[in-house]
């Protein structure tokens, strides 16, 4: 075999072992890439896989992407985050963390432009609903009576029904009572939503608007030409008890006042979110 054949199948080998190792699961770890070369930056990255992601994703989300010889901590892809938050910060586009993880959205100013991008109408919500919401938001985990005895009213099979399909309530558990009745709690769908991080950020009662302004940004019914849909009609009791507080008119004022203040925080959280485009 002269020298010529023994240089080419010399040469053949080689490139059958190059392509065999290509083709192992490991070559990503024996290639360096862009990001270890440095011919791409974390924050650049990150702000790809956000863009692309068209959800929230969470620092370990975002450090899966990587591979292992590769990967960065979570606290650099954390400091990073912020760091391109601040950055985006009185833009047109902003980076915002939620409970889910930290996404990319339009801030709350520009709606009123954005919105005309969409086709279908936002859903509007019942006073009734946004109570409802609202107590348990507050209040969890907290069972259907609880949330009927705050109202003074029955609470719609419908109106759970809603929140549960929104994903915004869940069963947290049952109460040691008779019947073992569901706990309801709230969900990371909720705070997503919402656009907040954790409960801790719900606006607190000394922040809210007053709320006939609230009703007319949302456009909704006033509480006193609002139609009883969304509310199954209230058990005997609860009629005796409307009748007795015909009687007792300043009693009465007087329980709808600390109930208002029970349930105005929903109204103004749906205010906030109907505004913003996620």
């Amino acid at each position: 075999m002269s020298n010529t054949d023994n240089t080419e199948d010399t040469e053949n080998k080689a490139v059958a072992a190059e392509e065999e190792v290509l083709a192992s699961p490991d070559a990503p770890n024996l290639i360096p890439s862009a990001f270890v070369t440095g011919e791409l930056a974390l924050a650049d990255i990150l702000e790809a896989a956000l863009m692309a992601a068209g959800e929230p994703l969470s620092v370990e989300q975002l450090c899966a992407l990587f591979a292992s010889n590769e990967r960065p901590h979570g606290r650099d892809v954390r400091k990073c985050l912020q760091e391109m938050a601040a950055a985006k910060e009185g833009s047109a586009l902003e980076l915002k963390e939620v409970a889910s993880g930290w996404r990319f959205q339009v801030p709350e100013v520009y709606a009123p432009w954005v919105k005309r991008l969409f086709a279908e109408k936002p859903q509007r919500y019942s006073r009734a609903l946004l109570e409802t919401l609202a107590i348990i938001g507050y209040r969890q985990p907290v069972t259907r009576g609880e949330i009927e005895e705050i109202r003074g009213v029955a609470v719609s099979t419908n109106i759970m029904r809603t929140l549960q399909e929104r994903e915004w309530i869940r069963v947290l558990g049952h109460k040691e009572l008779p019947g073992r009745p569901a706990m309801y709690g709230t969900t990371r769908e909720f705070l997503d939503y919402f656009n907040l991080k954790s409960l801790d950020e719900l606006p607190s009662l000394a922040e809210l608007q007053d709320l006939d302004k609230i009703n007319v940004d949302l456009d909704l019914p006033h509480p006193d030409q609002a139609h009883s849909d969304d509310a199954e009609p209230a058990p005997v009791a609860a009629v005796e008890v409307a009748a007795d507080a015909e009687e007792q008119p300043q009693a009465t004022a007087e329980m709808d006042l600390e109930q208002d203040a029970e349930l105005e925080n929903a109204d103004l959280l749906v205010a906030d979110s109907s505004d913003s485009v996620h």
